[in-house]
């Protein structure tokens, strides 16, 4: 017969190891533990050294408080903190640690060192553990502050060890991860040592947009709007990137929640829904979203390393966030999930600004300024006239301030020569932009025209086309779409929006069907059924279009001008590409 298996309590050792698995997944979650620790110590200047991307050392030293003798010892015991005291601090957390669980279960997988000091007294302690097991507790001078060492990381656990991946890994997630810290916290200053070598060094900076110049690229921060909102519950600033600033992933994706690094899906969808319509799907612009609301509203307690937090009232929260998102990128109002409409101020629209770019974004095109008829003669003929000499003082923004239509290339691109360089310009998607920005302001004031057909269109539809039509008719009527029931999968339609009335019937119906089938149930509001109907009203009505003509270029341009984002087509493809004379010229090698 078998022996029973017979339960038994675990030593404490094996129960920090355990622990250590979820606390310590890698070099980076050390270092994340003990920098929080340092900013809840009030340290206004953290200085971090890494040598073998952590796996032989992570130092982390700071000028904070500081321990006496008795709380450093206790600060390496299980479920020792300073942070809480009862059950119901749990739900009202202020710090970014509060467990008391982290330097017990670092010691436990490494040779851990602590030197500590508090103001008040004349010499510090320090503590050395290797392993678990206590080696030693001394006296010792060191400044007012904490120094944590953590070296050969998983040194008696050869299995955790050997998961690990390559030193360059380890050291991009500790890279990230210092500089999220770095974002999250500009009042403090900052530095990594990498290798003896000096990666980092940042002084403590008043205002977020210094430490994002400090680690981005100097245009970095003139493709960044400025984010400012508050409804009572939420308040909400920071940085919203301009299409452009988009890539393959959320790297550049920034979400603070009252001062915490954080990923919260709530925040994220709100973010994709904001942006649909002006970058392509799959890529992500940049976004430093700081959230500021009452901590009993935050549950950040819902993943071993904080890295998740929930929300108590998730859905406000999204409408702040969008809200947040459309003032700083001039966009529409929103409604929210359920119904109630998101009153946002009026403000002028605000016009991407880019390095290369300082000048054109000052003046405003005037249509009677465009100068050429794209005759092959006069396209290849330089205008003398001063641009400045031709244009008033400006009312508002514009993407360029004087320009000259040069001609049209590749029967798909127009060419516009500026003051400081030129642009090619996609028609097409210029045009979907002018539309979209039309139909959409229409829907807002109520005042969609329509145009009827000269003899109603019969369509019939495949049985999953129709029924999405079907089941969106009366949003497709609202919109001024003549559109009726004739049986079966067939509709008939008698009327179109007047700002697609070239497209065919047909074809804007299978487009908008198939637009909505994708927009799913999650996205379907009123208001994001509009836009979708919209959306693919015009690329269909673009499409279709015949071959622009001169006038109708002209037109065109002076028209883009005028919108809200005249960068994008709402789907997110560009609809301008600007080259600098700079940038020619140093491609020639011309000074």
């Amino acid at each position: 017969m078998q022996n029973k298996p017979v339960i038994q309590l675990l030593s404490d050792q094996v129960i920090n190891k355990i622990a250590a698995g979820e606390v310590v997944e890698r070099p980076a979650s050390v270092m994340k533990e003990l920098f929080e620790n340092a900013l809840d110590a009030g340290a206004t200047h953290i200085e971090v050294e890494i040598i073998r991307g952590g796996r032989q050392l992570i130092a982390i030293t700071d000028n904070g408080c500081g321990m006496n003798r008795d709380q450093a010892l206790l600060s390496i015991e299980r479920h020792a903190t300073s942070k809480i005291r009862s059950e119901a601090d749990i739900e009202n957390i202020h710090t970014l640690g509060f467990r008391g669980e982290a330097l017990s279960s670092i010691s436990s997988v490494s040779r851990f060192t602590l030197i500590t000091r508090p103001e008040e007294q004349l010499s510090g302690t320090e503590i050395q553990i290797a392993g678990g097991k206590m080696l030693s507790v001394e006296e010792m001078g060191c400044p007012v502050g904490t120094r944590m060492e953590i070296r050969n990381l998983f040194f008696n656990v050869p299995a955790r060890r050997k998961f690990l991946r390559a030193e360059q890994t380890e050291l991009a997630h500790i890279r990230q991860l210092f500089l999220v810290h770095a974002l999250a916290h500009p009042e403090v200053g900052m530095s990594l040592k990498v290798d003896e070598r000096m990666v980092y060094t940042l002084p403590a900076a008043g205002k977020m947009e210094d430490r994002i110049s400090e680690l981005y690229s100097a245009g970095f921060l003139e493709q960044l709007l400025p984010l400012s909102y508050t409804d009572g519950e939420h308040t909400i600033t920071g940085f919203a990137g301009l299409p452009q600033t988009g890539r393959k992933d959320r790297q550049d994706q920034y979400i603070f929640v009252n001062g915490r690094p954080a990923s919260a899906p709530v925040v994220y969808h709100a973010l994709n829904e904001a942006y649909h319509s002006l970058i392509a799907k799959g890529r992500f612009p940049a976004v430093f979203l700081f959230i500021e609301m009452e901590p009993s509203l935050v549950d950040v307690n819902v993943h071993p390393t904080k890295k998740e937090v929930r929300f108590r009232r998730p859905n406000p929260l999204r409408n702040a966030v969008l809200a947040a998102l459309q003032k700083a990128l001039t966009l529409q109002d929103i409604g929210s999930d359920d119904g109630e409409k998101i009153a946002l101020p009026p403000q002028p629209p605000i016009r991407p600004t880019f390095e290369t770019q300082k000048k054109m974004d000052e003046l405003l095109i005037r249509p009677d300024l465009v100068e050429s008829r794209i005759s092959n003669k006069e396209s290849r003929t330089p205008t003398e006239t001063s641009p400045k000499a031709q244009s008033p003082k400006p009312k508002a923004p514009s993407p360029w301030g004087w320009c000259r239509i040069v001609g049209q290339i590749g029967e798909n691109y127009v060419v516009l020569e500026t003051e400081d360089g030129f642009v090619l310009m996609e028609p097409r998607a210029a045009h979907e932009r002018v539309l979209f920005e039309k139909f959409m302001a229409a829907i807002h004031q109520n005042s969609i025209q329509q145009q009827g057909l000269l003899a109603p269109e019969s369509i019939d539809l495949l049985p999953s086309d129709a029924q999405i039509v079907r089941d969106h008719i009366e949003s497709l009527q609202e919109l001024g779409f003549g559109v009726s029931e004739f049986g079966g999968d067939t509709f008939i339609v008698d009327a179109l929006p007047i700002y697609v009335q070239d497209g065919p019937a047909e074809s804007l119906l299978v487009e908008i069907a198939r637009e909505l089938e994708k927009a799913g149930k999650k996205r379907g509001t009123r208001e994001l059924v509009q836009e979708k109907i919209a959306q693919a009203a015009c690329q269909t009505a673009v499409r279709t279009k015949d071959q622009l003509t001169d006038a109708e270029i002209e037109k065109l341009v002076a028209d883009l001008a005028k919108t809200e984002m005249p960068y994008t087509s709402p789907r997110g493809r560009p609809t301008l590409i600007y080259t600098s004379f700079t940038e020619l010229n140093r491609k020639f090698s011309r000074n």
